[in-house]
């Protein structure tokens, strides 16, 4: 490219502000157009965008390269005439662009001479024009460094980047960066607003270059007046359109011309009441597109990894909670099972005179910590034949709690079916947990009726007259032993102690159907009768307010905070079939269902609801 080669873009005018003869053509040095600062302003309609396309319409003729910041949708229309990249946002660009973009429409820029409309205006969010502005021109600063080739960029309500007043953003400091250092490495750049009072005045005294349109608001000519004189700071407000004085370093003279007028769609123009036609548009190299829609096929692809990785991260998370939420329950039943088995141990070994809390306590950590054996006796001071009674029954009543405690501990719901006659308080031999379960149910009577006797012996009463003592609240099977239902009662009395003991239902309830019932109906009949009024009061909540936590559960139907005694109410719920976990800690009333999955075909003639419903009104409502 000569150094000397220029482009004609106006002629001389007569008029205030004029010099010279009128009517000569007016020319701009190529060189200084690419790597200089320039600045074109006047009021909207005054002609600013047309003198800008007819300086992109003559370099464009010559074959150089330039980047319109198009922030209005004004400059489409020089894809009428010439092969012009049309990057944007929407269906109307050739190409939709995002930051990702910015460095290939560089590299089609400077290195492959491609001319390019960046169309801020199709982006739907300001800071989204923002952030594309900002990328391409690093890009095209960081390339121009190395490239050395003269670039314009062309750049359109400057003032939104650059202010007056306010702060500079990412993309303005970009810009300015540009105007200051981008000479030296063949990177110009022109600014366009139709207000200079808005303008960052630093930028505008240091242009290579500058045309003053109509402007006809009293900061705006305040400007012409700092930056030239009166005189022109009055004839600005009667310029024609199209016409302007044209400054620049390179001629010491104040020109007033007539800019030529742009060859190409005019898509600037205040619409009309005629017909619009849009113009037929060259389009640029498919190959373009397709590099530049591979980019935004690998950001779509990032962007879904991204979006399922989330999901990922999601479902482990949620899992993550589950399990704390699981760990946190059998933390809370580890510590319930170490609070039965003192509770039980308490029971067997009876009084022990002048032991004290603290060697209890002691004690039973030694017993969790494995070295019971080592722990001092805590009948020592007792008679020998008590004494030996405890040492004789220790093994077998330890098995036999830890037997009864698993069964209880057991997520399925017992079965209540009837179990097998035992005769002398011996229980038979079993297969399945629940057997062995009222084998250690049926040891521990055995045990209370031991300590019984040997009250009796001391105290010279007869054992008989204190057995019922020793019974209080249970219900003793037809051999004389326990049910299930009776002793986690007992456990309850002395969990909550005897400040809040559990009701005592004594009276039952009369059932009006029991010979209509199926056995299942019957069994669940005999658990619900079973429970205390707690107990009851829970399941009617579960029932009537949904899923919830049994320790909220317990304190509104007790008013306690016991949260021990709480899971050992909803452990009998569960056991009974009236409810189940549903996730997270959470319990749901399930009666019906639980009867749905007992009955047989031949009892489902009526649905498990009704009797459920009978039940519920039973024993709930």
């Amino acid at each position: 490219m000569a150094r000397n080669e220029q482009i004609t873009v106006a002629q001389t005018t007569a008029g205030k502000g004029a010099s010279g003869r009128q009517g000569r053509d007016v020319s701009l040095p190529v060189v200084e157009l690419l790597t200089g600062r320039g600045f074109v302003t006047g009021k909207s309609g005054s002609g600013k965008s047309n003198t800008a396309s007819v300086v992109a319409e003559e370099l464009l003729d010559s074959g150089f390269g330039l980047l319109i910041v198009d922030v209005d949708g004004e400059y489409y229309g020089l894809k009428e005439e010439y092969e012009i990249l049309h990057a944007g946002a929407d269906e109307e660009c050739d190409v939709r662009v995002t930051p990702d973009h910015a460095e290939k429409l560089a590299t089609l820029a400077l290195e492959r001479n491609v001319p390019i409309i960046l169309d801020l205006s199709s982006f739907l969010e300001d800071d989204e024009a923002e952030a594309v502005l900002t990328a391409v021109a690093k890009h095209l600063f960081a390339k121009a460094k190395k490239q050395k080739q003269p670039f314009l960029l062309l750049v359109e309500e400057v003032h939104e980047y650059i202010p007056e007043n306010g702060s500079v953003g990412e993309a303005g400091k970009m810009l300015i960066k540009i105007g200051k250092r981008g000479r030296k490495h063949g990177l110009g750049v022109c600014g366009i607003s139709q207000r200079p009072a808005d303008v960052k005045k630093d930028y505008i005294t240091q242009c290579d270059w500058l045309v003053w349109h109509r402007l006809t608001w009293n900061n705006d000519t305040k400007v012409v007046r700092r930056v030239l004189d009166g005189e022109y700071a009055s004839a600005v407000e009667n310029l024609d359109d199209g016409e302007g004085f044209l400054v620049t370093d390179w001629s010491d003279r104040v020109r007033r011309v007539q800019f030529n007028r742009k060859r190409t769609f005019d898509a600037g123009a205040t619409p009309g009441l005629d017909d619009f036609d849009r113009p037929d548009l060259k389009s640029v190299s498919d190959d373009l597109v397709e590099e530049l829609a591979t980019i935004s096929e690998e950001r779509q692809a990032h962007e879904d990894r991204i979006a399922d990785l989330r999901e990922t991260l999601d479902e482990k998370n949620s899992r993550i909670a589950e399990l704390e939420a699981e760990l946190q329950d059998a933390r809370d039943l580890s510590r319930m099972a170490d609070q039965f088995v003192d509770a039980m141990l308490a029971q067997v070994e009876g009084a022990a005179p002048g032991r004290t809390e603290r060697e209890r306590q002691r004690t039973s950590r030694r017993r969790r910590n494995g070295h019971e054996d080592d722990a001092p006796t805590a009948d020592a001071d007792a008679s020998t034949g008590a004494e030996s009674a405890a040492e004789s029954g220790d093994d077998a009543s330890d098995a036999d709690v830890m037997a009864a405690f698993g069964a209880m501990m057991d997520d399925e719901p017992a079965g209540t079916a009837d179990e097998e006659t035992r005769t002398n308080g011996d229980a038979a031999e079993a297969s399945d947990d629940g057997d062995a379960a009222f084998e250690g149910l049926a040891a521990l009577a055995r045990l209370d009726e031991e300590d019984d006797a040997r009250e009796a012996d001391r105290s010279g009463q007869d054992a008989s007259e204190s057995g019922p003592a020793r019974t209080t609240g249970t219900r003793a099977a037809a051999d004389g032993g326990l049910t299930v239902g009776s002793f986690t009662t007992e456990i309850r009395q002395f969990q909550q102690g005897a400040q809040a003991p559990v009701a005592d239902r004594d009276v039952r309830i009369r059932r009006s159907s029991d010979a209509d019932r199926p056995s299942p109906v019957e069994q669940v009949a005999d658990a619900m009768d079973d429970l205390d009024a707690v107990a009851l009061a829970m399941t009617a909540l579960y029932r009537d307010e949904g899923p919830a936590r049994p320790e909220d559960v317990f304190r509104e139907a007790s008013g306690h905070a016991d949260r021990v005694t709480a899971y050992a109410h909803n452990r009998a719920l569960r056991r009974a079939g009236l409810i189940e976990h549903v996730g997270r800690g959470h319990y749901d009333f399930c009666l019906r269902d639980s009867l749905d999955a007992a009955l047989s075909d031949d009892n489902r003639t009526n649905t498990a609801g009704v009797y459920a419903r009978d039940l519920e009104q039973q024993f709930l409502d």
